[in-house]
C-alpha cells in the first residue's frame, strides 16, 4: 500500500500550497511563513518504494561553535524527549540541527487526515515551540522549558509531606 508522490501533491493541491516536485529523488519541496523562522523550508521525501514517509524541515538552525553549544544540544535532547512525534537531529559536520517527523506505510495507505496531522505537527511543533526554547538557550544558556532545581527538589517530595507543610505553615501569623 504505497504512497505515492501524487497522493502528497494533492493534499497539497488541497491546502492551496505551491510546491516543487523532484520525481527523480522521489520528493516535494514546499515551504510556510513561519513566526520564528526566516525560511521554513520543508521536504516531503518517500522511500522504500512509497512505504516510509519523512516530513523533513532541514537547517532550522545552526549550531557550530557557540558558548552555550551543551546547553542548547541538552535542551534539543529534552525537546525530543518531551514531544511525541517530532525528531530533532544535530549534524556535528557542520551544526545544522532540522527537524523531522517520520510515517511508515508498509500496510496501510496514508490517508489526508494523517499527512495534515503530520504537517501541521512539525510546523506547529518546531517554529512554536523548539525554535523559541533553542533561541532563548542560546542566549541565556538556560533551558526555559527546564524546572530550576528548586522546582525539581520540590516535586520530588511526598505529598503526605507537603500538606504537613502547608498545614504548619498556616500556623504562623501573616507579615502586615
Amino acid at each position: 500500500m504505497a504512497t505515492t508522490l501524487d497522493q502528497l501533491a494533492s493534499y497539497l493541491d488541497l491546502r492551496g500550497w505551491h510546491y516543487h516536485r523532484d520525481a527523480e529523488n522521489q520528493r516535494i519541496y514546499t515551504g510556510v511563513k513561519a513566526q520564528n523562522l526566516e525560511n521554513f523550508l520543508i521536504v516531503l521525501n518517500l522511500s522504500e518504494n512509497g512505504e516510509f514517509l519523512q516530513l523533513q524541515a532541514p537547517q532550522i538552525l545552526s549550531l557550530t561553535d557557540h558558548i552555550y553549544k551543551g546547553p542548547a544540544l541538552q535542551t534539543l535532547a529534552t525537546i525530543q524527549y518531551q514531544v511525541k512525534m517530532l525528531r530533532l537531529e544535530y549534524d556535528p559536520s557542520d551544526g545544522e540541527i532540522r527537524a523531522s517527523i517520520e510515517l511508515p506505510l508498509e500496510d496501510a495507505p496514508l490517508t489526508q487526515r494523517q499527512f495534515d496531522r503530520a504537517l501541521s505537527g512539525l510546523i506547529q511543533l518546531v517554529d512554536h515551540h523548539a525554535i523559541p526554547r533553542l533561541r532563548q538557550t542560546l542566549a541565556t544558556g538556560t533551558d526555559p522549558g527546564s524546572p530550576s532545581l528548586a522546582q525539581q527538589m520540590l516535586h520530588a517530595l511526598p505529598q503526605d509531606f507537603l500538606s504537613a507543610l502547608a498545614q504548619a505553615l498556616q500556623q504562623f501569623p501573616q507579615a502586615s
